[in-house]
């Protein structure tokens, strides 16, 4: 799994930006000031880092620099509209690239898989009983053929697969599913969802091993889980 730095003080924005990296397989760590940011790179490692060049406390060419010397690691700056002179100086001291507010998401999420790729870095494959999801293409295959599953199908499989030793309570995939596909999800959705994704990945959908029922709880990932 791969560890996304946000440094945003816009806090509707983290959520929002934190919820879609979330539902795209990626953990996320988030500060909202130039002070909060220097103090967590000294404790945690990252894959990569997006930076909000407007801070209340200073800026976020601040933070990328301070990010270049403390981490090898890709910087892409977000940026208000039609601001040049920022985009500029932000390339100039060693941002990867930049992305202007208001942003499109599969924009966004194809910047950064083009950023980590530059570093050796694009998303890492997981294979569980004989499933294989690769998230740097977002495919998922079943020993060996292609199984086609729908955005929301594929966002739940990735919740899952993110929390491979955790208990994913229903009321979590709900708020999860719902802000990711930008619909509403309800608890008769989920479960129709729950089944329609058992149907395509289990190999006996009835007992499945993959994805478990925690009665009275949740479900959970089950099988022997392997990260490449």
């Amino acid at each position: 799994m791969k560890r996304i730095f946000l440094v945003e003080d816009d806090r509707e924005i983290a959520k929002n930006l934190s919820l879609l990296l979330r539902s795209e397989g990626f953990v996320i760590t988030h500060a909202s000031t130039q002070k909060e940011a220097v103090g967590t790179l000294g404790g945690d490692k990252f894959d990569l880092a997006l930076v909000d060049i407007s801070l209340p406390d200073g800026s976020g060419f601040a933070v990328c620099t301070e990010i270049k010397q403390m981490q090898d690691i890709p910087v892409i700056f977000l940026t208000a509209s039609g601001d040049e002179a920022s985009v500029v100086t932000g390339l100039n001291i060693g941002a990867d690239d930049y992305i202007t507010k208001p942003f499109r998401p599969r924009e966004l999420i194809a910047r950064i898989g083009t950023a980590l790729r530059k570093y050796g870095r694009s998303s890492s494959a997981f294979e569980i009983c004989g499933l294989l999801v690769d998230t740097a293409n977002g495919t998922v295959k079943k020993d060996g053929k292609e199984v086609f599953l729908s955005a929301l199908e594929y966002r739940l499989l990735l919740v899952f697969i993110n929390n491979p030793k955790s208990i994913i309570t229903r009321d979590r995939l709900l708020d999860e599913l719902w802000d990711a596909a930008g619909e509403f999800v309800n608890n008769n959705t989920l479960t129709v969802y729950i089944k329609r994704l058992r149907e395509k990945i289990e190999n006996d959908p009835a007992n499945p091993q993959i994805i478990l029922t925690v009665h009275g709880t949740g479900y959970r990932l089950g099988g022997s889980y392997v990260s490449e």
